[in-house]
Parts: C-alpha cells; sequence; structure tokens
C-alpha cells in the first residue's frame, strides 16, 4: 500500500513538472539557420536544454539543403540511403513528443560529412527522491548509538543484606594486632613434657634395663668359670 502511494506521488511530481516547464521554439543555428561550414552543431545542441513539448525549426535554403531524419548508426555513418524521414520544404518543423535523441543530417552529398548534423537529445528528468516514512507519536527514535555491553567484574561488590530479626555479633574482644607483623600460628602439636623415660625404639617395644652391680659380677664369675674348673684338672693330674 505505501509503495503504491509513493509511485503515485512520483507519476504526479512527473507531471507537473512537465507541465510546469514552458515549451521553447528553438530555430537550428540560431540566425544562421541551418547551413553549411558556418556553425557547429554539435556545440549548439550542447548548449540547448530540450524538454517535451519543444518545437524545433529547420530553415535553409531547399535548393541546396535538406533535412534527413536517420537513427544512431546512419548518424555516425552519414549513411543517407536508409533515412527515417526527408523533407524538402526549406522551414521544416518538430515537435519533440518524447524522451531520447533525434538525430537529423543533410542529405545532400559531402554534407554531412562536411558537419551538417544535429543531435537533438532531450533527457528524461531524475525521479524525485523517494519520501521518509515519518515516525509515529510516541514511539521512542532510535538512537545511532548501541549500549556498550556489561562489563563482567568492573562494578563495585553488591552491599550485604542484612536479615530482619537476626542480630549482627558483637565485636571481639580479642586485643587489636600489633603493629608489627605476626608469624602466623604454626600446624606442628607442642611437644610433650619430658617424663625422663627414654622413648623406645619405632617399633614400640621398651628397651632393656640395665644391669646391676651384682648380676654384672655373676656373669664374670659365669665366663671364667670354666678356665678355673681346667685348672683344677691339670693340677690333680699332676699331683698323681
Amino acid at each position: 500500500m505505501a509503495v503504491s502511494k509513493i509511485l503515485a506521488a512520483l507519476f504526479v511530481s512527473m507531471a507537473l513538472y512537465e507541465v510546469s516547464v514552458e515549451a521553447n521554439v528553438f530555430h537550428v543555428g540560431d540566425s544562421i539557420g541551418w547551413t553549411i561550414g558556418k556553425v557547429n552543431y554539435t556545440l549548439w545542441s550542447e548548449t540547448k536544454v530540450f524538454v517535451i513539448g519543444d518545437t524545433i525549426i529547420f530553415e535553409y535554403n531547399k535548393q541546396y539543403h535538406n533535412v534527413m531524419q536517420v537513427n544512431h548508426e546512419d548518424f555516425n555513418s552519414c549513411n543517407t540511403k536508409s533515412p527515417v524521414a526527408t523533407f524538402t520544404t526549406g522551414n521544416d518543423s518538430f515537435n519533440i513528443a518524447s524522451y531520447g535523441h533525434y538525430y537529423y543530417i543533410c542529405g545532400v552529398p559531402g554534407h554531412c560529412q562536411a558537419g551538417q548534423k544535429v543531435d537533438i537529445r532531450v533527457p528524461s528528468p531524475s525521479p524525485s527522491p523517494m519520501p521518509q516514512p515519518k515516525p509515529q507519536p510516541g514511539s521512542p527514535s532510535p538512537s545511532p548509538y548501541s549500549a556498550p555491553p556489561p562489563s563482567w567484574g568492573s562494578g563495585p561488590a553488591p552491599a550485604p543484606t542484612l536479615t530482619p530479626g537476626v542480630p549482627c555479633p558483637p565485636p571481639s574482644s580479642a586485643p587489636a594486632p600489633t603493629s608489627g607483623m605476626s608469624s602466623p600460628p604454626s600446624s606442628e602439636p607442642a611437644p610433650a613434657p619430658d617424663s625422663g623415660i627414654t622413648p623406645g625404639p619405632w617399633w614400640g617395644m621398651a628397651p632393656a634395663p640395665a644391669p646391676s652391680p651384682a648380676s654384672s659380677i655373676y656373669a664374670s664369675v659365669g665366663a671364667f668359670y670354666p678356665s678355673i674348673a681346667v685348672l683344677a684338672y691339670v693340677i690333680t693330674a699332676f699331683a698323681y
């Protein structure tokens, strides 16, 4: 629906443009007319603005010239063998009814090659810019800049919330730390007090008790007893 309205407005504007432009009458070559060797017709047509409704008039001596309407290819090659139309009255006029190019040459041999040719160009008007849709009342206008994405961790930490009815713990009565740096508490257990007993081997057995003096004497006698017995035997043998 919106596209059809835009196209209708475009056609109406083009029609108004054509009506508003006043039609003009152009004499080819101005006061010199349609002849040879006196007018640059290419330059003459480039300095004019032709529109639909204009009238083009060729004034010439019909004994020496004529007017042929040709296509673009014959216009470039000055071919007079297949013209679209030929006019020989000496005072020929044409009404521009559509956009495009109108090619005319003189059909007398050598005249077209000498520059007696003209291109009447009628350009089509440039289309009007399409109207932009108006924003509806109350609708927010789009911002040309988009909001930046949130940056994680850049904002302040949220404040702790207090639960109603739960009292806050009283402040600790521990003494405030001194200004010097204190070493952190050791995680090793405190050594046990010395009881005077030497701990046993690692497998858990207690050591043997220390020998008493009496047991030491008995051990020494027991060690020398075989020697005494041998000595007594030797003495007894010599006695007999």
